[in-house]
């Protein structure tokens, strides 16, 4: 009697435990994170910039739905965008130390404003606070035959560093970056 009563004390603790065990996940993003980095060879290890970001998705809406102009966006979904330069920088035309920022941009028609700010670990642009830029540049914008249905950013390599090229439905903006 005493056995049995040890098997199914044995078996109740292997059945609660496994109880414990069994966890919830979420489903998958609906604005998955990616992130991109220059050099772009991923093998690399002497990295000069590295940007994570969350890509919304059109889905039948318009790109000023989701980033309106005018208005501080937060240059991706969910968390503000981040970006680490593991190097001195100029981004844009204004000389950058390296470290990691929030990315942030204002759409306009003819221009964006792309602002690096101090301010880490923000949920989208709700408390975005200006004063701590640590720089602010324009960069006009362009138009592309190819609509991309899911925000991108991707550095292409030029002869002083590269551009940081972000692309949404057929809108591409582009800031050049120069390794100092």
């Amino acid at each position: 009697m005493k056995k049995v009563c040890t098997a199914a004390f044995l078996a109740l603790i292997l059945m609660a435990s496994t109880e414990v065990a069994a966890q919830e996940f979420s489903g998958i993003d609906k604005s998955p994170m990616d992130m991109a980095s220059f050099p772009t060879n991923y093998q690399n290890a002497d990295k000069v910039i590295r940007i994570i970001y969350s890509r919304p998705q059109l889905k039948g809406r318009s790109m000023n739905e989701l980033a309106p102009q005018g208005e501080v966006w937060r240059t991706g979904a969910n968390e503000a965008t981040e970006i680490t330069f593991y190097k001195d920088v100029n981004f844009g035309g204004r000389d950058i130390k390296a470290g990691t920022y929030s990315l942030f941009t204002i759409p306009d028609q003819g221009e964006w404003t792309v602002a690096l700010n101090k301010n880490l670990n923000q949920w989208g642009a709700y408390s975005y606070d200006e004063s701590a830029d640590v720089a602010r540049v324009k960069v006009p914008h362009n138009t592309d035959s190819k609509s991309l249905e899911e925000f991108s950013i991707a550095f292409k390599e030029t002869d002083q560093g590269a551009d940081m090229v972000m692309g949404w439905d057929k809108t591409r903006v582009s800031v050049p970056i120069t390794v100092k």
